[in-house]
């Protein structure tokens, strides 16, 4: 197995070079005096060390170990807490945080960088200062002043950690019908009683004290969704003087045995009367989530990214190594036995499939990461709402597309390995398993795919969508060359494919699921396109002045060619697709499955 290494030349293309981070972050005043290159190569350059040589070693054993639950409490993999600490001690956890309470304010298009080198190194280990980041976040956008200084600096300094408690064995994409109350104390703290499930890092041996956000409902709130409150229990009360108290009523029922991330703790969570805090207000807390939500699916979706770059760096230093069978136009290692696997066509395919998919998707990670930031920190009305319109649309596709294609691109890596693929030894097969569950949790793609297709796309007309392609046609007719064309003929037929089902779904709402995954694919290569589009027409510029790694470039340009005449046709057949509408999927009677 390749020894995992961050693809800091690529990265630092596509902040510095593609989407001009530097000035990005002069023209925003909040980030002023905050960040800038030099600050930002230092933080790349740590998290590469850190994820290299401590934090991906730990990958295999952890999978190997996984996590151990005894009468209540759970110890993580060998290894794992000491990686933890030296990650919190390096102030990771509180990289994008309130500077106020201690974080750094770091800007989303750097710390998501960072995400993608942690997941890539070790998916398990990863998720616990996502979490803690997601909570955080929830935390500092809707909880009181008094709450937020109570409990973020330690949640920063990766003291503490955080956790999001939504789904329960009944209810998980319906959150309307949860079943965990709440109940008021009349001294500001209320009594959470119920059961969660599949809580990533619910508990574990990583931190001193857990600060779970929980969703529940007061006895009289209304019905469904409109009646859900989010709640803050820690797993230790905490005093008045931030030291910690006694026992909450919190306990962790069992963990899951899972197909993948092994040494991630997912957890059954009890709440038995467990004192928590409202965050923000009763009734509204699924608004509080979703401020969480968003970027937990983008940082998702940099799962899948992550995955595949750890498969493809696997996959590609295999296929230079392994010798079999000849190339087709004669011996190109004719000293050895045979040729590296890297002569043969299907060889080659995968490997681009991988390589061209992995580079786009890094792109727009990074991409939505920049809306994000402009929603976070612009001080121009119009920009933050434009930007507000892109991360609500673009945010499913990120989560979804990213994953579909990650674990795409693990099971391309494990093909290169042929049967040592399937051979624990060599890391592929755990990569497959552990990128799947990205597909599944915050959000089933299905359901990533509905959401784009139905609340943001047929919901207001496509709108969003026509701001979008509007971007990308005048970006192509200003750039011109071999790919603008064939662009701007994919943003027509997601234009019309857009119009095409917002029609339909007036007379019949099947429409709508009917074509959501196919859509949301459709939406995927086309902006995987853009973002080709705009990364070479910035190698191009540099092979003109004769700037930096001429290599490099040229690759960049040879593999945006690859994707247009490989893998965006793939785009005609998902329009042949969503245009056979509902009927095919409704003719069949349920009583005929």
């Amino acid at each position: 197995m390749a020894e995992y290494k961050a693809p800091l030349r690529d990265i630092r293309f596509v902040m510095n070079e593609v989407f001009e981070a530097d000035k990005l972050w002069a023209s925003l005043p909040a980030l002023q005096g905050t960040v800038d290159l030099e600050t930002a190569d230092a933080i790349l350059e740590e998290a590469s060390k850190l994820v290299g040589g401590m934090i991906a070693p730990l990958n295999r054993a952890g999978d190997e170990e996984g996590c151990q639950w005894t009468e209540g409490a759970v110890t993580t993999a060998s290894g794992f807490k000491e990686a933890y600490q030296t990650y919190a001690e390096g102030g990771w956890v509180g990289l994008t945080g309130n500077v106020e309470l201690g974080a750094m304010g770091m800007p989303k298009m750097l710390s998501c960088q960072v995400e993608e080198m942690t997941m890539a190194a070790n998916f398990s280990f990863g998720l616990y200062p996502m979490l803690t980041v997601g909570a955080s976040l929830s935390i500092n956008a809707h909880a009181s002043d008094e709450l937020k200084e109570q409990y973020l600096p330690n949640m920063y300094a990766g003291t503490w950690a955080g956790s999001m408690c939504l789904t329960e064995s009944h209810s998980g994409t319906d959150l309307g019908i949860i079943r965990t109350r709440a109940e008021d104390n009349g001294d500001g703290s209320y009594s959470v009683s119920g059961t969660k499930i599949f809580i990533t890092g619910g508990e574990h041996d990583l931190t001193e004290n857990i600060i779970h956000l929980v969703l529940a409902k007061l006895a009289d709130a209304p019905a469904g969704p409109r009646g859900i409150s989010l709640f803050l229990v820690p797993k230790i009360n905490v005093n008045d003087d931030g030291s910690l108290g006694e026992a909450n009523n919190v306990s962790c029922g069992s963990i899951e045995h899972k197909m993948g991330i092994k040494a991630s703790a997912t957890c059954v969570m009890n709440f038995d009367g467990a004192k928590g805090y409202l965050v923000g207000e009763l009734n509204k807390g699924l608004a509080c989530m979703f401020t969480m939500m968003n970027y937990e699916r983008l940082g998702v979706g940099i799962q899948g990214l992550g995955a595949g770059e750890a498969s493809y760096q696997n996959a590609i230093e295999y296929a230079r190594d392994r010798i079999q069978g000849r190339s087709a136009t004669g011996a190109v290692a004719p000293d050895r036995a045979a040729d590296p696997i890297l002569v043969h066509a299907d060889v080659r395919r995968m490997l681009l499939n991988m390589k061209s998919t992995t580079e786009a998707g890094r792109a727009f990670s990074s991409y939505v990461a920049k809306q994000l930031d402009l929603v976070k920190f612009s001080e121009e009305p119009e920009v933050k709402h434009r930007a507000e319109a892109m991360v609500a649309l673009l945010t499913p596709v990120a989560k979804a597309f990213m994953t579909d294609m990650g674990l795409n691109n693990t099971i391309d890596g494990q093909m290169v390995f042929g049967g040592h693929g399937y051979i624990r030894e060599w890391g592929q097969e755990q990569l497959v398993r552990d990128a799947r569950i990205a597909q599944i949790y915050e959000g089933t793609n299905g359901v990533q795919a509905l959401d784009l297709m139905g609340r943001k796309t047929v919901a207001n007309d496509g709108e969003w969508t026509a701001m979008l392609l509007a971007e990308i046609r005048e970006a192509a007719v200003a750039i011109g060359g071999e790919f603008s064309e064939p662009l701007l003929q994919s943003c027509d037929r997601l234009q019309a494919t857009t119009e095409l089902v917002t029609e339909r779904a007036k007379s019949n709402p099947n429409e709508i699921g009917a074509a959501s995954v196919e859509y949301l694919h459709l939406f995927g290569y086309t902006a995987y396109a853009y973002m080709w589009l705009l990364m070479t027409d910035k190698a191009q510029q540099k092979l003109e002045a004769g700037e930096g790694d001429s290599e490099f470039y040229r690759a960049k340009i040879i593999t945006a060619r690859y994707f247009y005449q490989r893998l965006l046709p793939r785009t005609l057949g998902l329009v042949e697709s969503i245009k056979s509408g509902a009927d095919p999927l409704y003719a069949l009677a349920d009583d005929m499955f």
